[in-house]
């Protein structure tokens, strides 16, 4: 297999459908790093598959017949990367909609060859267009989470071979979370993900609509919701945070405010209804503010700090609708579908 400056085997697989010119940039900036590139396309209708080739790029076409994941897809660029390189020690999974910047290959192989236990090294990932739309923003505040030992990556890392061999990659069955669900798996093998300092990919979400974010959020519930269904208390505290949350705001709220009602009503309160409802409100406010001092704390701006905030208390509609939605394709049997944004 070629090697990039006597550094051990590498290769790229990159996933997309439909994302035009910035599969190009994708596949141009891992051209840059990495000559081992494998492309894997989930049914474009675009120009994808021939831009891909016309880069002199491997490109895997996935079967038809057979549902599309994002997991599914990176296990077939995988073992497609094997086939064509046996060597390969390490491999960069990047989604179609984000450019490698240039210096991250050189710092994720040099932090995943400290320690042999670690299985994943991810790093900042950045909106291209983060003012562009207050949707843009908001995923890159997501993105801008803690340096050091973490308990999941995102869709694009820099990933140990070996050590995903013997988790047997990704579950291909999950529409969504494949990579947390990766993770917990790697992590229950004694292996580590770290998340460095170092800027690693610019990604393109070109959301410009609140329903985009609405199904993103939707998204967002049913991974969570799927994670703690699979796992049960041993789900990671992030899916157990985010189903309890659903729970709390969108459930408990309105049962808390309802039993308020009651007791001021009995009481003789003066506008019980009232009354209740700016207890509801209060609670409201006063967790959004939490979250917003916790991010400021965390190093982002007041706007940005109050922004966030007020997202991840809306998100909990379109995540209950989420959790609702895995809980009704459980109860009955039903394939999951791509819940998709784009």
């Amino acid at each position: 297999m070629p090697r990039n400056d006597g550094v051990p085997a590498l290769g790229v697989v990159a996933i997309g459908r439909n994302e035009g010119e910035r599969l190009v940039r994708c596949l141009e900036s891992a051209r840059a790093q990495c000559p081992a590139v494998v492309y894997v396309d989930s049914g474009s209708k675009d120009r994808s598959v021939e831009a891909a080739r016309s880069l002199g790029v491997e490109v895997v076409e996935l079967d038809l017949a057979v549902p599309f994941t994002a997991a599914r897809a990176r296990n077939e660029g995988l073992r497609r990367l094997k086939e064509l390189h046996p060597g390969t020690e390490f491999v960069q999974f990047v989604d179609g909609d984000c450019e490698l910047r240039p210096e991250w290959i050189p710092s994720a192989l040099a932090a995943i060859r400290k320690e042999p236990s670690v299985a994943v090294v991810c790093g900042r990932r950045r909106e291209r267009f983060r003012d562009e739309t207050v949707y843009n923003r908001l995923c890159d505040l997501e993105w801008d989470t803690p340096v050091g030992e973490a308990e999941a990556c995102g869709g694009d890392a820099l990933m140990r071979v070996r050590a995903l061999d013997e988790v047997r990659g990704f579950d291909p069955r999950l529409i969504a979370g494949e990579e947390p669900d990766l993770c917990f798996r790697l992590r229950g093998r004694g292996h580590k993900i770290v998340r460095i300092d170092a800027e690693m990919t610019l990604h393109d979400a070109a959301m410009r609509r609140a329903s985009q974010w609405w199904r993103r959020m939707v998204r967002s519930g049913y991974a969570a919701a799927e994670s703690v269904g699979r796992r049960g208390l041993s789900a990671s505290a992030t899916d157990r945070r985010g189903v309890r949350g659903v729970a709390v705001w969108i459930a408990g709220l309105p049962a808390a405010t309802a039993c308020a009602w009651f007791a001021l009503r009995e009481i003789d309160w003066p506008h019980p209804v009232l009354s209740a409802l700016a207890l509801a409100a209060l609670a409201v406010a006063a967790q959004t503010a939490r979250i917003a001092w916790n991010k400021a704390r965390d190093g982002a701006s007041g706007p940005d700090a109050r922004l966030y905030a007020v997202s991840c208390m809306a998100a909990k509609l379109p995540q209950c609708a989420g959790v609702l939605q895995y809980a009704g394709n459980r109860l009955c049997g039903s394939t999951p579908e791509l819940i998709e944004y784009k």
